[in-house]
């Protein structure tokens, strides 16, 4: 029998945030609409969040489904010590190459032994927490600011390495030209101190499929 999915956590600011976007962006108004009540969900578990972002690097949000609905099929339930004991043919078997068996194995080793400071995350600022899950081998800035918004919900992410964001921003605010990493700096100031939330609504411009990790 398959474990029950843990507790979907909404985040307590979307409402006011959607408020202040419509009032100061015009894409915000009309995108935010458009998708009723649907907002940022977290599953509330930061091991699994962090091996699904890992799973999902560099591959297309369906392909990365995909691997992890076969990945996640293989312990009784994802945990490190569970994976831990995974074979590493059964996990490339899954669809992960060798360097995201080696990632998610180096996550997991990580969080068995603690070398993580999860009960201070609530109070850390961002950059610090971005500072300390990059020194974990395959997570990079993007990962772990996909951990902020996904995992923490933190309100004001930029993800500006994130090619949905970036592609999005080009196709709602520029008819699709290229797009620079300054020219998205200059469009998310209208989103301060919600950026994480404009952020979501692009994605869903390209994918009205929510994306969870």
């Amino acid at each position: 029998m398959k474990a029950l999915e843990p507790l979907i956590v909404t985040p307590d600011y979307w409402a006011q945030a959607c408020q202040h976007l419509v009032k100061k962006d015009r894409v915000m108004k009309r995108l935010i609409p458009q998708f009723g009540d649907a907002c940022l969900q977290s599953r509330g578990d930061a091991f699994v969040t962090l091996a699904r972002s890992i799973v999902g690097q560099q591959i297309s949000v369906k392909a990365a489904q995909t691997v992890w609905d076969r990945f996640s099929a293989l312990p009784k339930k994802i945990t490190p010590a569970n994976v831990l004991k995974l074979k590493v043919d059964d996990m490339r078997a899954a669809g992960l190459s060798v360097r995201k068996v080696e990632y998610i194995v180096d996550l997991s080793l990580h969080f068995s032994a603690n070398q993580v400071t999860e009960s201070e995350w609530a109070t850390m600022e961002d950059d610090a927490i971005i500072e300390e899950l990059v020194a974990i081998r395959g997570i990079g800035r993007w990962t772990a600011e996909m951990f902020l918004i996904f995992y923490l919900m933190r309100p004001n992410v930029l993800p500006l390495d994130d090619v949905g964001l970036i592609n999005g921003i080009s196709r709602n605010y520029f008819s699709g030209e290229p797009v620079s990493r300054s020219d998205a700096r200059e469009v998310a100031q209208a989103w301060q101190p919600y950026c994480t939330v404009a952020t979501w609504y692009i994605w869903r411009s390209l994918d009205p499929v929510p994306v969870a990790y």
